[in-house]
């Protein structure tokens, strides 16, 4: 028994004819006859009496309608689904959002996303750069949306660039200025995270200290956005942190912007993921990156 025996079958008991039946069918009407005899055969039951008055259900045809046409539905179902996957319509969708970035990322992608796909499966996690960066490549995170620098095996695109700040407490005799240098804070006492962090981002900041003319004083060392913007509140020193930033945390602190200085924030996945669900959630950032909404929420 095939699925075309089934819709034959079903064509034929909508039209209670043969010839109309072959005729919807676009088949001979012979070769519509030898079809439902062979499935007869097969099931080992008359499906219709045919005689001069016409052609009607037998009993087994009437309770094998419903039957066929649930596997029908069924086939048909599977069909769309298939197609929709191949679309990239639907699937699953895991996420992950740098701790710096997801308090202005997170909303606008997560919206665009439920609005283009509504049928995907979508998950987010909230994580560190280590964590993020192991996660796309073992193959935890389909994409991630973090900062540079990052690691040479990793394809990126550019969603929003945004102005890099001082962030200093209350207070600051340097608070009030409209913008700042960063050898204006040589002799601050600063917090920063930990090196082992992710090195790439230290040895940049190296460089731009470096650049500056001095080594920063590191009193003291915090993982998270959060953290160090307590300790800053808590005067005990400045850091540098993107004016996103700021909607962590918007009292005891100011941001003040430093001359020349800027970040990106960027997706993130491995060159290998190229399933259709990664296409169309790059299509969908790059559709997002080209409208105001990311630093709207920023």
């Amino acid at each position: 028994m095939e699925l075309r025996h089934l819709r034959y079958f079903v064509a034929v008991a909508d039209h209670l004819s043969f010839s109309r039946a072959a005729k919807h069918l676009h088949l001979a009407q012979q070769s519509l006859s030898q079809q439902i005899g062979a499935l007869e055969r097969d099931l080992g039951v008359r499906l219709f009496d045919r005689d001069t008055r016409g052609t009607r259900l037998t009993e087994a045809g009437r309770v094998f309608l419903p039957e066929a046409r649930a596997v029908l539905a069924r086939a048909d179902a599977a069909a769309v689904v298939a197609q929709r996957a191949a679309r990239g319509e639907i699937g699953r969708l895991d996420l992950a959002f740098l701790t710096s970035t997801a308090n202005y990322m997170l909303p606008p992608v997560v919206k665009a996303l439920r609005e283009r796909l509504p049928g995907l499966e979508l998950t987010t996690h909230n994580v560190q750069i280590d964590e993020l960066v192991a996660g796309l490549r073992g193959g935890r995170f389909d994409a991630a949306f973090t900062r540079p620098p990052l690691v040479a095996d990793l394809a990126t695109r550019t969603l929003a660039t945004e102005p890099v700040c001082a962030v200093l407490p209350a207070g600051h005799r340097l608070a009030a200025r409209a913008e700042l240098r960063l050898a204006d804070l040589a002799e601050d006492d600063w917090v920063l995270s930990p090196r082992a962090s992710w090195p790439p981002w230290h040895d940049k900041y190296d460089r731009d200290f470096t650049a500056a003319g001095f080594t920063p004083r590191v009193v003291q060392r915090a993982t998270g956005v959060a953290n160090l913007l307590g300790l800053v509140a808590a005067g005990v020193g400045v850091t540098r942190l993107a004016l996103s930033a700021d909607s962590v945390r918007r009292t005891g602190v100011v941001f003040v912007p430093l001359a020349g200085d800027q970040t990106e924030t960027v997706v993130a996945w491995m060159p290998t993921s190229d399933g259709p669900v990664q296409r169309n959630l790059l299509s969908v950032t790059d559709d997002l990156a080209a409208t105001a909404e990311l630093t709207r929420w920023g």
